[in-house]
C-alpha cells in the first residue's frame, strides 16, 4: 500500500540529505503530488534501503556502556513522558482508523440487507449475484490484513522516536529528537528563530501552537495570560513536541537587520592552541543571557588590560547559531592587534570575563537552494566554518564545496576538521591550497574551483584579507559568475598600537 511523506521526512527514511532528494525533484527524477513523496517513488529510487542502514534500529540499540548509554539516550530518545504522549496519540490516530474501518462495515453490511430485500422482490437472480461478489470481494480487500512495507515501518517508528514541525507561515520544517526543547531543536535546524533568555522567563519565543500537541520539559516563569492559553500559545524553550507532527506559528528573522544589538560578559572557558600563531578562544554567555546571531556575523571583543585600560577588537564568530551559549573564535597572533597580544602573552585565561558587543555583518547564508561553494584566506575559515555548519544544520544545499588558501605554514589549523566532513559528508569535498603570495594563491583557488564548478549555478562565499577576497572575486566576475552570487567577507588588517 502506498504512503504518503513530507520531503523531510522521506530523507530520513532512505538516509540523504533532504537537498538531495530537492535536487532530484528539480532534475525529474523524483516526482512529488500536493508536495508530497509516495513510498513507491522513494523505493524506485532507492531500491537498496534496508531497515539497518538508516541508523534508526541503531537509536534505539542497548548499550553496554552505561555511561555512553545515558548520554546517547538524553540525545537521541525523549523521555518517559514524551514517548507515552506520542505513543497515545498514536493510539487515538489507530483507534480513529478502527472506528473508520467499523462504520465502513457497518456501510457494506447495510448495503448487502438491501440486495437481499431487492432480491426478495423479483430481481435478476444473476444480477445480485454479481452485484454481491462484487460487495463481498470490494469489503474483503478493504478489511484484509495486508503486511507493512519497510518504509512505512520505519516511518512509524520515527514517528515515536522523533517528530516533524512544521512552521507556519515560511513552511519551514525542522525534527525534534530526544530531549531537546522546540527552540533547541530549531536552532539546530538553522532555523532564525526569535528567542532571549532560553530559560522560559522572558517570553521571546512565544509561539501559537496551531496543531499537535507540546510537552512542558522544564519549569518557566513567563506569566502567560489566560486569553494566551486559549489561543494555543506556548514558550518554545520549555516545551518540546508531544504528538509526532505539530504545526507552529511564529514569525522568524528575515536577515541581520532583525538581530538585535545585544551586549554580554562572557566568561573564558578555554584557551587552545591550534598552530603556533593561532589560538581558539572558547567563550561561554551566562544560561539567562545567549548571543543571538546569524553564521557569518561578527561581534567585538573587549577585555581589561593590567594598567586598567581596555582593549576591543572585532573578530567573526567561528561556531554555529545553533550553540548560542558556546562561542569560538580563532585569535591570530599580530603585533598591531592589542587583544591578540593580551591572548598570546597569556594575559586571557580560563574564567576571565570577556564582553561581547554585537553581532555586525552582512556575511550570511543567501535563501537559496543552489550548491555553496566556500573560498576561505587563513583566518577567514572562522566565518566559513559558521557558514558550513549552518548550511549543514539547514539540510537544504545539494552540494557544499571548501577551497582553503594558507599563505603561511600553520594556516590550515584545522585541516582535521576538513577531513571530517569530507569523510562524513557525501555531499561535502574540499581542496586545501598554500601559496605565500596571496594574489597568485586566490588564482590558483580560482582555476581549482574552475575545474568543475563554473558550469553550474552555485552560490560563493569569500572570506579573508582584502587582496584575496578582491582578486577572487575578479576572477570569479571574469568568468561569468553574477555578482548577486558572490558574497564577501573583508577581514581587515588590526590598526593598533604596537606593544
Amino acid at each position: 500500500m502506498t504512503h504518503w511523506l513530507t520531503v523531510w521526512r522521506a530523507a530520513q527514511l532512505v538516509g540523504v540529505s533532504r537537498g538531495v532528494l530537492q535536487q532530484q525533484v528539480r532534475d525529474g527524477s523524483l516526482v512529488l503530488t500536493e508536495g508530497l513523496v509516495s513510498t513507491d517513488e522513494l523505493l524506485r529510487l532507492y531500491p537498496a534501503t534496508q531497515l539497518e542502514d538508516t541508523g534508526i534500529l541503531e537509536r534505539v540499540t542497548t548499550i553496554r556502556d552505561e555511561a555512553f548509554g545515558r548520554r546517547l539516550r538524553e540525545r537521541l530518545l525523549p523521555s518517559q513522558e514524551v514517548l507515552a504522549t506520542r505513543l497515545f496519540n498514536q493510539t487515538q490516530e489507530l483507534a480513529d482508523v478502527r472506528r473508520h474501518l467499523q462504520r465502513y462495515h457497518g456501510l457494506v453490511v447495510a448495503l448487502q440487507d438491501r440486495l437481499h430485500a431487492l432480491q426478495a422482490k423479483g430481481a435478476t437472480p444473476l444480477e445480485l449475484a454479481e452485484l454481491q461478489d462484487f460487495v463481498d470481494e470490494g469489503l474483503a480487500a478493504a478489511l484484509a490484513t495486508e503486511q507493512a512495507d519497510l518504509l512505512t515501518v520505519m516511518d512509524d517508528m520515527l514517528k515515536v522516536m522523533s517528530a516533524q514541525v512544521t512552521v507556519r507561515p515560511s513552511g519551514h520544517e525542522f525534527t525534534v529528537e530526544g530531549h531537546d526543547t522546540l527552540l533547541q531543536a530549531g536552532l539546530r535546524a538553522g532555523l532564525k528563530l526569535n528567542y532571549g533568555c532560553g530559560n522560559g522567563t522572558c517570553g521571546m519565543c512565544k509561539v501559537r501552537v496551531i496543531s499537535g500537541d507540546v510537552v512542558r520539559t522544564q519549569p518557566c516563569d513567563y506569566p502567560m495570560s489566560e486569553a494566551e492559553r486559549a489561543q494555543g500559545y506556548t514558550l518554545m524553550c520549555a516545551h518540546t513536541a508531544g504528538s509526532s507532527e505539530l504545526t507552529l506559528e511564529l514569525l522568524e528573522a528575515g536577515g541581520p537587520q532583525d538581530i538585535p544589538q545585544q551586549q554580554i560578559v562572557t566568561s573564558v572557558r578555554a584557551v587552545t592552541q591550534l598552530a603556533p600563531g593561532t589560538r581558539l578562544l572558547h567563550l561561554q554567555t551566562p544560561r539567562s543571557h545567549r548571543l543571538r546571531f546569524l553564521a557569518g556575523q561578527s561581534v567585538t571583543l573587549g577585555v581589561s588590560r593590567p594598567d586598567g585600560r581596555d582593549v576591543h577588537a572585532l573578530y567573526p564568530v567561528a561556531s554555529c547559531p545553533c550553540d548560542d551559549r558556546n562561542l569560538h573564535f580563532f585569535i591570530e597572533r599580530h603585533a598591531l592587534d592589542p587583544f591578540a597580544r593580551q591572548l598570546f602573552a597569556d594575559g586571557i585565561k580560563a574564567g576571565d570575563a570577556v564582553t561581547v558587543w554585537g553581532p555586525v555583518g552582512e556575511f550570511v547564508l543567501a535563501d537559496s537552494q543552489r550548491p555553496l561553494v566556500f573560498a576561505a584566506c587563513d583566518a577567514g575559515f572562522a566565518p566559513i566554518k559558521s557558514l558550513i555548519e549552518h548550511a549543514l544544520a539547514l539540510d537544504a544545499a545539494p552540494s557544499l564545496s571548501l577551497f582553503w588558501l594558507a599563505t603561511k605554514p600553520d594556516g590550515h589549523f584545522l585541516e582535521n576538521q576538513c577531513r571530517a566532513w569530507g569523510e562524513a559528508l557525501d555531499q561535502f569535498e574540499y581542496e586545501l591550497l598554500a601559496e605565500p603570495d596571496i594574489t597568485f594563491g586566490a588564482a590558483q583557488l580560482a582555476a581549482a574551483m574552475r575545474a568543475d564548478l563554473f558550469d553550474i549555478e552555485c552560490e560563493f562565499y569569500l572570506a579573508g584579507p582584502e587582496a584575496f577576497v578582491s582578486a577572487l572575486r575578479a576572477e570569479l566576475r571574469a568568468s561569468g559568475v553574477p555578482a548577486a552570487q558572490i558574497h564577501t567577507n573583508v577581514l581587515l588588517e588590526p590598526v593598533g598600537e604596537t606593544a
